[in-house]
C-alpha cells in the first residue's frame, strides 16, 4: 500500500469517527428532542453531549450549601425540615414548577421522560403489562456489578415473569413465620450489646445509621441465605464499597463515551462484584450439598429446591440457572436489607424528634405483645399505630425515592405519545411531597394520617407509592413489614431515644436516601 492511499484510508476512517461522534453527540439527540417537542413533551432546554447535566449539578452544589447554612444558623431538631424534595433532589423540584408534572430532562444525550402527576401514571400504567416494560440501557453497566444481569431489577418480559415466579413462594406467610425467630433472636443480641455498654451510664450516643444497618444485614445473611453474621458482614461491606465507587462519584450517565471518564471506579466497581459473585457462589454449592437432606424455609434454599422441582404453583417453570441464582441473591441482599435499615433509621430519627409517638407505640406493644422475649409471627397485624409510624416514614424519606422504566413499544396517555424506547423516571419521593396531593401539612411527620386510611388522605390512590406500583411492586414488600415490626418492638420497649447535639440533618440521594452525616442519638434504658 502508497503512502497516499494510507493517508486517504486514514482521513476516511477519522472523518467516519468524527461523524459517529457529532452524531451522538448532537444530531440522534437534536432529532430526539424535536420528535418529543412535537408529541406535546416540554422540558428544560439541554445543552448536548452533557442535556441538563450541568444544570443539575450547579442546582445541587445550590441547595446544599443553602441547606448547610441554615443547619449552622439553628440546630435544634424543630428547626429540622423534611422537605427532602426540594433540598436533595433540587432540579426535579424547579423543573416541576417551570414545566409541570410531566415533562422532559436530559441525561446527556438520553431523554428520560419525568412523572409526577398520578393521574398520568395510572393513565400509562394501565395500558402495559407489567412484563412488558422495560430498564433504561443507559443504567445497565452502572448496575450490572450490583444486581448481575439477571437480577429482578434488571431483567424484563418473560425472563421477568418467570423469576418473578419461583421467587414468590419463598414469601409465603408460612416461610415469614419461619424467618421471625431469626429477626428476633439478632436482634436480642444487639440489645444485650446495648445494656452492656449502658452498664456503667446512664445515657449513651449511638450512630444509629450503622446499627441498624448492621443487624438488617445479619437478619438478611440469616434467614435468606442461612450464612453467619460474620460472612455477612462481609458482604455488607462490599456492597457498600460498591455503591459508593458507583453513585458517590460524579457519573457522565448518558453521555457518549462518559464511562471513560470515570473508568477507575468502574473498574473498582467490577472487581467488587467479581469478589461478591464468588462468595456467593460458595455459599450456593456449600448449600446444593443439604438440598433434599434438611428441610430449607431461607430464599436461597427454597430456589434451590426448585432445581428438583420445576413445578410452582403446579406449573411448569425452566429452573434457575447459577448465573442467575447468584445475580437475584445480590439483588435480594442488597435490597432486602437496605430497604429496612433505612426505614428503621429514619424511624429511629423522628421518634427523637417526636416522642410522643415512642410513648403511644410503647403503649400498643404493651397491650399487643407485652414483655415476652419471643413475638409471635400472628400478633404483628395488631401493631396498628405502628403501621401508621412505618407508612409515614416512608412517605417522608421513602427507601425508593423513584422507579425507572424503559417503553418497548410507543404509549399513547391523552394527547401525549411517548415513543418506543423512551426513558421514563417516575419521581416517587417528588409525589410523596406534593401540597396538592396532601394538604399544607405535607412535610410534616404525621402518622396519624394512616388511621384508617391505607393510602394517608392522598387525594389520588397512585400518589403513594413506597413500593412500587403494579405487577412489579416490591416482592419483599410483608418482610420488610415483619422485621420492621419485629425491631422496632423489641428496642422500644426497653430503650427511649433523643437527638443528639452532633445530629446534622443531611438527607442525601444516594441510590436512596441515606443520611448524609449518620444518625446520632441518645439512647437511655427504661
Amino acid at each position: 500500500m502508497s503512502l497516499v492511499h494510507f493517508v486517504y484510508g486514514f482521513i476516511f476512517i477519522s472523518l467516519f469517527l468524527l461523524w459517529k461522534l457529532i452524531n451522538a453527540c448532537y444530531i440522534s439527540p437534536v432529532r430526539t428532542l424535536q420528535k418529543l417537542r412535537s408529541n406535546g413533551l416540554g422540558g428544560p432546554t439541554p445543552k448536548f453531549p452533557l442535556g441538563n447535566l450541568s444544570d443539575m449539578k450547579q442546582m445541587l452544589i445550590k441547595a446544599k450549601s443553602l441547606s448547610s447554612s441554615l443547619s449552622l444558623s439553628s440546630s435544634s431538631s424543630e428547626s429540622i425540615s423534611h422537605d427532602i424534595h426540594s433540598s436533595s433532589l433540587p432540579y426535579f423540584a424547579q423543573w416541576k414548577k417551570l414545566h409541570g408534572k410531566v415533562y422532559v430532562y436530559w441525561m446527556g444525550v438520553e431523554p428520560f421522560l419525568y412523572i409526577a402527576d398520578p393521574e398520568f401514571l395510572k393513565q400509562m400504567s394501565g395500558s402495559v403489562l407489567a412484563k412488558n416494560w422495560g430498564k433504561p440501557n443507559v443504567f445497565r453497566n452502572d448496575r450490572i456489578p450490583m444486581f448481575g444481569d439477571y437480577g429482578l431489577n434488571m431483567i424484563e418480559g418473560n425472563t421477568w415473569a418467570r423469576h418473578r415466579h419461583i421467587i414468590n413462594p419463598a414469601f409465603s406467610s408460612t416461610n415469614l413465620k419461619v424467618m421471625a425467630n431469626s429477626m428476633v433472636e439478632s436482634t436480642t443480641k444487639m440489645i444485650t450489646q446495648w445494656t452492656t455498654l449502658l452498664t456503667n451510664s446512664s445515657k449513651l450516643e449511638l450512630d444509629m445509621e450503622k446499627e441498624v444497618t448492621t443487624l438488617a444485614g445479619e437478619i438478611i445473611a440469616k434467614t435468606n441465605f442461612g450464612i453467619n453474621s460474620e460472612l455477612g458482614n462481609v458482604l455488607l461491606e462490599k456492597l457498600r464499597s460498591m455503591q459508593i465507587s458507583l453513585f458517590k462519584h460524579t457519573r457522565y450517565v448518558g453521555v457518549p463515551y462518559g464511562h471513560l471518564l470515570t473508568m477507575g471506579q468502574t473498574l473498582e466497581a467490577r472487581k467488587l462484584g467479581q469478589e461478591i459473585d464468588e462468595i456467593l457462589l460458595s455459599i450456593i454449592n456449600s448449600r446444593r450439598k443439604v438440598i433434599g437432606v434438611e428441610p430449607q424455609h431461607d430464599l436461597l434454599g427454597l430456589l434451590l429446591e426448585g432445581e428438583e422441582d420445576n413445578r410452582v404453583d403446579g406449573q411448569f417453570v425452566k429452573k434457575l440457572t447459577t448465573r442467575e441464582l447468584v445475580d437475584e441473591c445480590k439483588t435480594f441482599f442488597f435490597g432486602g436489607h437496605e430497604t429496612v435499615a433505612l426505614s428503621m433509621t429514619w424511624t429511629l430519627m423522628l421518634l427523637a424528634m417526636y416522642p410522643k409517638w415512642q410513648d403511644e407505640l410503647r403503649k400498643e406493644i404493651e397491650e399487643v405483645i407485652g414483655e415476652k422475649d419471643e413475638i409471635d409471627f400472628t400478633m404483628l397485624a395488631g401493631l396498628k399505630k405502628m403501621g401508621w409510624v412505618f407508612n409515614e416514614v416512608l412517605r417522608l424519606y421513602p427507601s425508593s425515592p423513584n422507579a425507572q422504566r424503559q417503553a418497548r413499544s410507543d404509549i399513547q396517555v391523552g394527547n401525549v405519545v411517548i415513543p418506543n424506547g423512551t426513558n421514563i423516571w417516575i419521581d416517587v419521593v417528588g409525589m410523596h411531597h406534593d401540597r396538592t396531593l396532601w394538604g399544607d401539612d405535607v412535610n410534616e411527620f404525621k402518622p396519624e394520617r394512616f388511621d384508617g386510611d391505607l393510602y394517608g388522605g392522598c387525594k389520588h390512590k397512585m400518589g403513594y407509592m413506597p413500593f412500587g406500583f403494579g405487577g412489579r411492586m416490591c416482592i419483599g414488600k410483608n418482610y420488610a413489614l415483619m422485621e420492621y415490626k419485629i425491631v422496632m418492638s423489641l428496642i422500644l420497649r426497653r430503650f427511649s431515644f433523643t437527638v443528639a447535639p452532633s445530629y446534622h440533618h443531611s438527607p442525601t440521594y444516594f441510590f436512596s436516601f441515606r443520611p448524609g452525616s449518620g444518625v446520632p442519638l441518645i439512647v437511655k434504658p427504661l
